[in-house]
C-alpha cells in the first residue's frame, strides 16, 4: 500500500489559505507559519501529520497527496475541516 508523509495548514477561509501560501512562496518557513496559524492540532509540530496510507485521511487529502509533486506548497484544498495548505514531505508506491 502507498504510504506518505506530509505537513499541513489548516484555516477556517480560502482567502486566509492564500494569504499563507504566497507567504511561504515568498519565503517564509511553512512550520513556522503552521505553528503560527493553523487551527489543527498537528499546528503546534510544524503541521507535521507523519507518516500515513492511502485512505487514512480524507479523500481531497489523497487526491493531492498521492498525486501531486513532493516538495511543493499545494493548495487551498477545501475539505470539511475548512482550507488546508499542503506539503508532501515523501511518499512510497
Amino acid at each position: 500500500m502507498a504510504t506518505a508523509a506530509a505537513r499541513h495548514i489548516l484555516v477556517p477561509e480560502e482567502s486566509t489559505c492564500q494569504d499563507l501560501k504566497q507567504q511561504i512562496e515568498q519565503g517564509a518557513d511553512f512550520a513556522d507559519v503552521a505553528k503560527e496559524h493553523s487551527q489543527c492540532p498537528s499546528g503546534a509540530k510544524g503541521g507535521d501529520l507523519g507518516t500515513f496510507g492511502e485512505g487514512q485521511m480524507v479523500p481531497e487529502f489523497d487526491q493531492v497527496v498521492f498525486n501531486e509533486a513532493l516538495n511543493t506548497v499545494h493548495g487551498p484544498v477545501k475539505t470539511q475541516f475548512g482550507y488546508h495548505l499542503l506539503e508532501i514531505t515523501a511518499r512510497t508506491e
